[in-house]
This record gives structure tokens, C-alpha cells and sequence, in this order.
């Protein structure tokens, strides 16, 4: 596709909106109200509304290579805060998808130059899963299960976050799910994580709520 392609389509995507609604775009500008904050990954064969069949306005999203939650990524932090905040969103999705390219290089290490530092936390990842991970002959069960469970660290990771532990303690939301996207299929897997227990198991470390009890 070329950039002259994109403005074409684009032209295209307006004049199609406008015939099914004249008023489409006058109610897209009053604002957004999404129920749900979506943090995938930056692959181009990764796209989050079509994949998930959602219009424009109801879904949050910020993407970043291998769907990552680091708690230095200022960018990230400033996303999820404005979500939970602001939007007021319900649930906060961490979508991993398989044949993922962070992943693979997490499995087989090498010099990577600027990306050295970003996919050292997908390796914490692996280093804490190893003996599991290791126990899988397949080199390709071995790649769909990391891509599995670095979603579940990436859903403990938003666990962590200070503006989602107040959320939680105030209203009981956001809620926290980790679905994988498989590219070979097309279909959206549902992990089934129960974020509650898994935050119960690490909550003397974690939970931030008594340093904000009152005196």
C-alpha cells in the first residue's frame, strides 16, 4: 500500500460512513465514553478493531512491541491512568497473539541494539517460567506458551499500577483480562485468567492500599 492509497481509502471510508449516517462524524466529535482499555502489540497483522469488530469510540488503545506493561514506560503509565481516570473504562484487556516477533526474540537471544532494554522484560519472563518452558520439547508449543504467559505477567504488571489499585478500592473496576489473538486462525482466545486469585497470591508485596489508610 502506498501513502497515496491510504488518502484514496480514506475518502473512501468518509463517503461510505456519511451515506449509511449524514451525522456520523458530528457525533464522533462529541466525544468518547469506551468501555474497555486495550493494550496489544505494535504488529501490523495485529489490528485491534477489526480483529475485535469495533467502531471508532469504543475502544482505548495503546500498543507497543509484544504488548508490554513496564513500569518505567511513561507513555504507557499516562494511557492507563487517562483510562482509568478519566474514561472510567470497565476492563483493561492485555492482548498478546501468536507468531509474535518479541516473543520469538525473547526465546533466542541475540544483540538487539535499542531493543536490548525493552525485550529484557519479555526474558524476566521466561526466566521466571524457564523450568516450565523448558519442559517443552516443541519449539513451537514452547513460543505459544511464552506468548501466553507473558500475557498473564503483562495483566500482573497493570495490577501493580497505583491509578488501577485506587480504581479498584473506589468502584471495583477496572477488571483485568489476558487474551491471545492467533494470527494462523484469525480467532481471539480468551485465557481465562483469574486476576483476583493471582493478585491475592502477591498482595503483601504489591497492594498499595495501606499506604493510603488513614492515621
Amino acid at each position: 500500500m502506498t501513502l497515496k492509497d491510504i488518502f484514496k481509502h480514506n475518502e473512501q471510508w468518509v463517503a461510505q460512513k456519511l451515506n449509511t449516517d449524514p451525522q456520523y462524524f458530528e457525533k464522533l466529535a462529541k466525544g468518547q465514553h469506551p468501555q474497555i482499555l486495550y493494550i496489544g502489540c505494535s504488529d501490523s497483522r495485529v489490528t485491534a478493531e477489526d480483529l475485535m469488530g469495533a467502531q471508532p469510540g469504543e475502544i482505548f488503545i495503546h500498543r507497543n512491541v509484544a504488548n508490554l506493561v513496564v513500569s518505567t514506560d511513561n507513555n504507557l503509565n499516562a494511557v492507563v491512568q487517562y483510562a482509568v481516570e478519566h474514561l472510567k473504562v470497565k476492563h483493561i484487556v492485555i492482548c498478546g497473539h501468536y507468531e509474535c516477533g518479541g516473543v520469538k526474540a525473547a526465546l533466542n537471544p541475540s544483540d538487539m541494539g535499542q531493543l536490548n532494554s525493552w525485550l529484557q522484560t519479555l526474558r524476566d519472563v521466561y526466566r521466571l517460567h524457564r523450568t516450565e518452558l523448558d519442559a517443552i520439547s516443541n519449539d513451537h508449543k514452547r513460543f505459544d506458551r511464552l506468548v501466553e504467559l507473558n500475557v498473564l505477567e503483562q495483566c500482573i504488571n497493570v495490577i501493580k499500577i497505583d491509578h488501577v489499585q485506587r480504581a479498584w478500592y473506589q468502584t471495583g473496576f477496572p477488571k483485568i483480562h489476558g487474551w491471545v489473538f492467533d494470527v494462523r486462525t484469525g480467532k481471539l482466545i480468551d485465557l481465562g485468567l483469574n486476576m483476583e486469585k493471582e493478585f491475592g497470591e502477591i498482595r503483601t508485596i504489591y497492594d498499595l492500599k495501606p499506604l493510603n489508610k488513614e492515621k
